[in-house]
């Protein structure tokens, strides 16, 4: 017997709920938030229509519509709504009050104490107690806070005490040398800037600069603080709750380009790419993190496997911005176009002389190898050696390479083993040493190597083929067949029948 559906969970405009959700399986974010509009607009007292557009316009960025969905829903609204409201509340202190107390009723409660002590610095009050449930939180934001207010010592003595080497210690540097920038500390600021991440980079390039700096609001507090717990969020798959915190970020503080970054990368792993490069699109071009834009539109683009798009955007900031060849270089490599990437990486060598460094010479040395040409890329790659003799990367990929290519055994098994030594952990170098002990007859020291490094990294193709060889010259021929098939789900079709012949017939 076929059950009635209940009234309330047929929409009003079937059609364009139908197509809402279409879209939103397919990541069109717009398109479905549009529908989603459609279908709120014939049935709002909807609630199965109402909590669905409240999502897809929270995701989509229509706040606007978030907001009405919201109302809609009353007291059966998502907690996260209450994070978007603060983000509109930020902005207008004198009604932010109801809003923090909202946050602080509900399971966004550890939210509340740092968002009194940036209310209290707008209207010039004293900072209140710390909340001992959200004791990380308060201690961040009450040296914040010290900074904002001027108190610049106590402040940043506070801060450091608190800061550790994770994403959320940089977002609160460069998020207290702006407050500092904005005071004309340029001294300070810069002391706060350690590092050599692009954003802190481009900040202590710029901190003389006061239009690099932010003024201390609830607002900017709030799109802080936002931003920051969102980027701890960034590492697992998007959230309602990830998406409420950037957008309300983004409300309360429209110019938080760091938010900005973390929604386009929630859009991307939603499979929302269009919307995503929009997004980083958004990011001016003088912002600290247009770097880090520019990059991550590549990225987008390259993962979701729009190739041509990805290679349209880079070879067009490389046309801007000569400092962006690297990136195209890098592209053409990822995309197995090494042909491609050498000349550039030889310019790049060029122009930068004397101050081109042992990375430099490596990306060179790989492209050329990769590209056939191992005569070139033979003098390459020890010159990265040379210029850095402790490097791991440089010392494995020479050494690996000369094993291919039959030459210099001993000096190489020396190389892959001091890199074993300075990076025991990294399956890419155990194997290569497995690798050249096998290619030297030892297969009782090479197996534990390579089976080690299979067990580390079970989805690299290359480790799991070296893997079924050794396994076969250790006369373990069925776990040598296993191994080659787990090899062959891996690679492309070329690499594939290579693979099969062995399935079939051996080494």
């Amino acid at each position: 017997m076929l059950l009635a559906t209940p009234a309330a969970a047929t929409p009003g405009d079937l059609a364009a709920y139908m197509r809402a959700r279409a879209a939103d399986a397919d990541g069109r974010t717009v398109a479905a938030a549009q529908d989603y509009a459609r279908a709120f607009a014939a049935d709002a007292g909807n609630p199965v229509v109402a909590i669905r557009t409240y999502r897809e316009a929270v995701r989509a960025g229509d706040i606007a519509l978030a907001d009405r969905a919201a109302t809609a829903l009353g007291a059966k609204a998502p907690p996260d709504a209450a994070l978007l409201a603060m983000g509109e509340a930020a902005r207008t202190p004198a009604t932010a009050a109801p809003a923090i107390d909202r946050l602080a009723a509900g399971q966004f409660a550890l939210f509340a104490a740092p968002l009194r002590m940036w209310l209290a610095l707008d209207e010039g009050r004293q900072q209140p107690s710390a909340d001992s449930i959200a004791r990380r939180l308060g201690e961040e934001t009450r040296a914040l806070v010290r900074i904002a207010r001027g108190d610049t010592d106590r402040g940043v003595a506070a801060l450091r005490v608190v800061l550790g080497n994770d994403q959320a210690a940089q977002d609160n540097r460069l998020f207290a040398a702006r407050l500092l920038i904005a005071q004309d500390k340029a001294d300070d600021a810069r002391a706060l800037l350690i590092g050599d991440a692009p954003a802190i980079v481009a900040l202590r390039a710029r901190a003389d600069d006061r239009s690099a700096g932010v003024a201390p609001s609830l607002a900017a507090g709030t799109a802080h603080l936002f931003a920051r717990i969102a980027s701890d969020l960034a590492l697992g798959a998007p959230t309602p709750v990830t998406y409420a915190l950037l957008r309300g970020a983004l409300r309360a503080d429209p110019g938080n380009d760091r938010a900005r970054l973390l929604l386009a990368g929630a859009l991307a792993r939603d499979g929302a790419v269009d919307q995503a490069v929009a997004t980083l699109a958004a990011v001016p071009a003088d912002s600290i993190h247009a770097g880090a834009a520019t990059t991550g539109r590549v990225q987008i683009l390259a993962a979701a496997g729009r190739d041509q798009d990805a290679l349209a955007a880079a070879r067009a900031d490389a046309a801007q911005d000569p400092a962006d060849r690297r990136r195209l270089a890098d592209l053409y490599l990822r995309l197995d176009r090494p042909g491609e990437a050498a000349p550039i990486y030889r310019r790049l060598i060029a122009d930068a002389g004397d101050a081109a460094d042992w990375a430099d010479w490596l990306q060179l040395g790989a492209a050329l190898d990769l590209a056939g040409d191992w005569k070139a890329a033979r003098p390459a790659l020890e010159r990265a050696v040379a210029l850095g003799p402790e490097q791991p990367l440089a010392l494995n990929h020479l050494g690996y390479s000369l094993i291919e290519h039959g030459e210099r055994a001993t000096e190489a098994q020396a190389m892959l083993e001091k890199a074993a030594r300075l990076q025991p952990d990294d399956a890419a170098i155990t194997d290569s040493l497995g690798w050249s002990l096998y290619r030297r007859g030892d297969v009782a020291r090479a197996l534990p190597l390579i089976e080690r490094a299979a067990a580390a990294d079970p989805v690299n193709a290359e480790i799991a083929e070296h893997l079924g060889d050794v396994y076969w010259s250790a006369g373990r021929r069925f776990e040598a067949r296993y191994a080659w098939t787990a090899a062959r789900q891996l690679v492309e079709a070329d690499d594939a029948s290579r693979l099969t012949a062995k399935i079939a017939n051996g080494l």
